[in-house]
């Protein structure tokens, strides 16, 4: 299947402006929707939109700064199919400032999502609920996530940020909610788009359906006074067109994914040689 991302706005995002040095953060609540065009091909194929909240001009997500690709698949991999939360089963380093001596970030992220729950039809954690209902039940009202557990919160060293999908089967297509609290936009959100759009790929791949639209809700978006003049920085690079993400067609069961599976195409971005300083 090769497939090619087109963005749109849901919700017209607020004017803003980037000029002022006493600004703290900039926040407004923003949906995003990013549809996926299948045609018959032997890959899989991704083209990433823009994000309209740091600049109406700026490029794909994946070009507009470098993202670690490579790292980005990993944790991926880490909360979704490992469904861990020890950043011991984690080859990058970004969740180490929220990890306690052991490698554990509490009952978080993976750990949530490894929570099993009783239904008619047996014992599932919610990831395989999702792969039951897709196979058995596409047409389900219910297929979805939700790893923000009001009863765990005070055992979690971070809360989840991304925390909800919600999949909906259209004919052959599944379709895609994400909704998230809180999204420091310069330093996560290319990496969002990036993890859910191919989320919803490989469900889609496993499950014999072609990937659809995926639709980004984000609460409070945000631009952190640290980050104004990076921000200024990166928009006034030269735009890049996307890159194509390559999958491999080959693979049936979520669970055989590997980081290897995943692969760039033409991917050219402007370097950014300073450190992002994230809140924690």
């Amino acid at each position: 299947m090769m497939a090619a991302y087109q963005g749109c706005d849901v919700v017209n995002l607020s004017d803003m402006t980037l000029d002022t040095d006493t600004v703290q953060s900039i926040p407004t609540s923003v949906a995003r929707m990013y549809n996926v065009l299948a045609v018959a091909s032997d890959e899989t194929s991704v083209t990433l939109a823009t994000s309209d909240l740091i600049d109406p001009r700026a490029s794909d997500e994946l070009a507009i700064r470098r993202t670690a690709f490579k790292s980005c698949i990993d944790e991926l991999l880490w909360i979704w199919q490992k469904k861990s939360n020890n950043i011991h089963d984690l080859k990058s380093h970004i969740w180490d400032s929220w990890a306690d001596e052991n490698g554990s970030i509490g009952k978080a992220y993976g750990y949530q999502l490894a929570k099993k729950s009783v239904y008619p039809e047996g014992e599932f954690d919610q990831v395989d609920r999702v792969l039951f209902d897709l196979k058995h039940n596409p047409q389900s009202r219910r297929i979805m996530t939700n790893i923000y557990n009001f009863e765990d919160l005070h055992e979690m060293n971070l809360y989840p940020c991304a925390y909800s999908m919600t999949f909906n089967v259209t004919g052959d297509t599944l379709n895609g909610i994400l909704n998230q609290r809180s999204n420091d936009m310069l330093t996560a959100n290319n990496w969002n788009v990036v993890q859910y759009a191919i989320l919803l790929m490989m469900l889609a791949q496993v499950s014999g359906l072609k990937a659809g639209t995926l639709v980004h809700v984000i609460a409070d978006a945000h631009i952190y006074d640290r980050h104004v003049d990076l921000v200024k920085e990166v928009i006034a690079k030269p735009q890049h067109p996307a890159p194509k993400v390559k999958i491999n067609p080959n693979v049936k069961n979520f669970y055989d994914f590997k980081v290897e599976d995943f692969e760039l195409e033409g991917y050219e971005y402007e370097k950014l040689d300073k450190k992002i300083p994230v809140a924690v």
